[in-house]
């Protein structure tokens, strides 16, 4: 890493410079398993989409994600955030778990499932700007060079998929994706502060239960609309799937690489999802990449790179 203990001030040093080296790359190993299990959620959220509208689905699987998290967390009897924190979880959760997965499936739906994924990569752009502007994180030049390379990657995959001709992608879905990651990009950061003392279980519960307010409120006509008896049984595993696992698990994942990584390089790991995302989508749904969308991945993959070989802590 350039910046050196001497030029950032105690207070500000990033939290991965003090992890040990076993936790740092125990961590990455959990945040790249986070990343497959995301990457893999978007062709499953559209594929039930097909079957049930798009508020329906968060309508019913972000209230889930709530009570298995909190279920987990009163079975394990660990410690609860105070009245106040659990007030200002739930508030946060509206934001992070209620308005960002209401931007992002209804853009998702209106966009194919590249498009959608690389469009999320700038999430950690976003999560990178707000934290300097917010003071707590320190990026580098080459850190910042990631962050361009990023967003300029993004800037493609948003132009060709607005210019395509083949109607797959429209610009409403853009935008509302777009409009998804920056409301992210606040959470995460906001987040931050939470995650050192707070036990995952709790965090992530109580922040899904802000999400399921927000979720419920605009998924219930959705909802009411559903024929069930209709649904073939592939759609509840996908629900079970979008739920439990991409939910609950990658969710404690992500909030283990917040305590121990901090938030830019923890949301750098999404820059993954969409190479995942690409390649299953090409297999189940047969949606062939553009010569725009790969030529995006290429670029966040490289800004992904080298913020993160930048975030490298220098040997003692």
């Amino acid at each position: 890493m350039s910046v050196t203990s001497e030029a950032v001030p105690a207070s500000a040093a990033s939290l991965q410079d003090r992890a040990p080296d076993r936790t740092r790359w125990h961590t990455d190993v959990l945040l790249m398993l986070m990343a497959l299990l995301w990457g893999l959620n978007f062709s499953v959220l559209k594929y039930t989409s097909g079957f049930i509208g798009a508020l329906a689905i968060n309508g019913l699987r972000i209230p889930g994600a709530a009570a298995a998290q909190l279920g987990v967390a009163r079975a394990l009897r660990t410690t609860p955030p105070t009245r106040k924190e659990i007030r200002e979880l739930i508030i946060l959760g509206m934001l992070g778990n209620g308005v960002y997965q209401t931007f992002f499936i209804m853009g998702l739906v209106r966009a194919r499932v590249a498009t959608a994924a690389l469009l999320v990569a700038s999430t950690p752009a976003f999560v990178a700007i707000l934290g300097r502007m917010m003071r707590t994180e320190i990026l580098t030049t080459r850190q910042w060079l990631g962050v361009a390379l990023q967003i300029g990657g993004c800037a493609i995959v948003a132009y060709g998929a607005v210019s395509a001709s083949a109607g797959e992608d429209s610009v409403a879905g853009v935008i509302l994706i777009l409009l998804g990651a920056m409301s992210w990009a606040v959470y995460a950061v906001n987040i931050k502060r939470y995650s050192d003392h707070i036990e995952p279980w709790h965090l992530g519960g109580y922040t899904m239960a802000g999400g399921a307010v927000v979720a419920v409120a605009v998924g219930i006509p959705a909802i009411l609309r559903i024929e069930w008896s209709t649904i073939p049984g592939t759609v509840y595993l996908a629900l079970t799937y979008s739920c439990l696992i991409a939910m609950v698990v990658a969710y404690l994942f992500y909030y283990r690489g917040l305590k121990v990584l901090g938030p830019t390089r923890t949301a750098m790991y999404s820059n993954l999802q969409p190479i995942i995302a690409m390649a299953v989508a090409w297999g189940l749904l047969r949606e062939r990449p553009t010569s725009a969308q790969l030529a995006g991945a290429v670029l966040i993959i490289t800004g992904l790179l080298t913020t993160r070989s930048a975030a490298e802590p220098a040997e003692a």
